[in-house]
């Protein structure tokens, strides 16, 4: 049944040249496969899809977030390449200069070239 079978998430982007250029020149991702509307990426040896829709990037919340070793080397990086990380002064949610802490987890928000949320994040082992 499905526990079985591979999950590959897939994430709508409005204009899919400027996405692939943004995950593959901006994150760095390995574009491994393109197939009439939608490519796919690797990340940590594991497979997700971007589709061209007129609907692409208007998700209010996080799409996709990536377990990391050390968030701050990580934010750094993706600084250098121009990634703007989000501001958030909501109940329960409040970055620092685009960091949120809480029970051992520390996270940052970003958009893509489209609009849509994605996470970084670094859970500490207490």
């Amino acid at each position: 049944m499905l526990a079985d079978a591979p999950l590959l998430a897939i994430i709508p982007v409005a204009d899919m040249a400027r996405a692939k250029r943004f995950y593959r020149d901006t994150l760095g991702l390995t574009l491994t496969r393109e197939s009439g509307p939608d490519v796919s990426f690797t990340s940590g040896g594991h497979e997700f899809g971007l589709y061209e829709t007129p609907h692409g990037g208007q998700a209010q919340h996080t799409l996709a977030s990536w377990k990391v070793a050390d968030l701050d080397a990580e934010m750094t990086e993706l600084r250098s390449k121009g990634v703007v990380f989000e501001e958030y002064d909501l109940p329960g949610l409040k970055t620092l200069d685009g960091v949120a802490e809480a029970d051992g987890m520390r996270a940052a928000w970003f958009k893509d070239s489209e609009g849509n949320i994605l996470c970084v994040n670094e859970v500490r082992e207490a």
